[in-house]
């Protein structure tokens, strides 16, 4: 149609260009609504330009703190910080392979080309959530209770978070895998473990290479946090620093 037509066609019925009043009402509602929760978070969290200006006034005053960077005149100052690094590469590491070696065998039994029966796919999937819902801090928390302090607790709390979340991650891709390569292996002869082992396996494993690297980057960060609060690694070394500068 022509613009010409367009705007004929609008003047003959203008209310089939339009939505009908109670769409809009929700509309200019859901708008109304939005625009208040937004004015109200600003009051609740005393948000000012001034306060802001002020902040980042200080945040330059932290910053060139940094500046120019100190460098270690000795090798027991430096090793002391290698060693930290060092703690936390290995504990994300050993959380992330435990992890991924514990979530793999349940990723089956949560994926629906894999598991039939409805009621024990589903209760499963929901264990997977119950576990991605504890924070790995409130669980690095509870295993610095139960075992003290030390990179120990920080590798358990890595492994138990990335549990729910590989196993949904990985039961993702099961399912999302073409049935093609498993219906070539049974029309050849192939028992079920085979099926999964050939026809399966190969179109998930660099899915599950690629969630498994993206992980280990992600967990490395989580470790320096989890340091901070007793769990080992450099992020418990800075925590002391900053404890002893107070």
């Amino acid at each position: 149609m022509t613009p010409t037509q367009i705007d004929a066609a609008k003047a003959r019925v203008p209310r089939a260009f339009r939505d009908p009043p109670a769409v809009r009402a929700r509309k200019i509602g859901l708008r109304a609504f939005m625009l208040v929760l937004f004015g109200y978070c600003l009051w609740a969290f005393d948000f000012s330009p001034m306060r802001l200006w002020a902040g980042l006034e200080r945040l330059g005053t932290v910053i060139g703190f940094m500046f120019p960077p100190y460098i270690w005149t000795t090798w027991a100052e430096f090793s002391e910080v290698l060693n930290g690094l060092g703690e936390t590469l290995a504990i994300a590491f050993l959380g992330t392979v435990l992890g991924a070696v514990i979530a793999f065998p349940l990723s089956f039994l949560g994926a629906k080309n894999i598991n039939k029966l409805n009621f024990l796919r589903l209760g499963v999937r929901r264990g997977y959530d119950v576990i991605r819902a504890f924070e790995t801090l409130i669980l690095a928390l509870i295993f610095i209770r139960a075992f003290g302090l030390g990179p120990l607790a920080g590798i358990l709390a890595i492994t138990v978070s990335e549990v729910g979340t590989f196993a949904k991650l990985f039961s993702e891709a099961i399912e999302n895998s073409s049935s093609r390569p498993v219906d070539g292996v049974k029309a050849s002869g192939g028992s079920r473990l085979q099926q999964i082992r050939y026809g399966i396996m190969p179109q998930v494993n660099p899915v599950i290479l690629s969630v498994l690297l993206y992980n280990f980057e992600s967990n490395v960060r989580s470790g320096t946090i989890l340091g901070i609060v007793g769990a080992g690694g450099i992020g418990f070394l800075l925590s002391d620093r900053i404890a002893a500068y107070k």
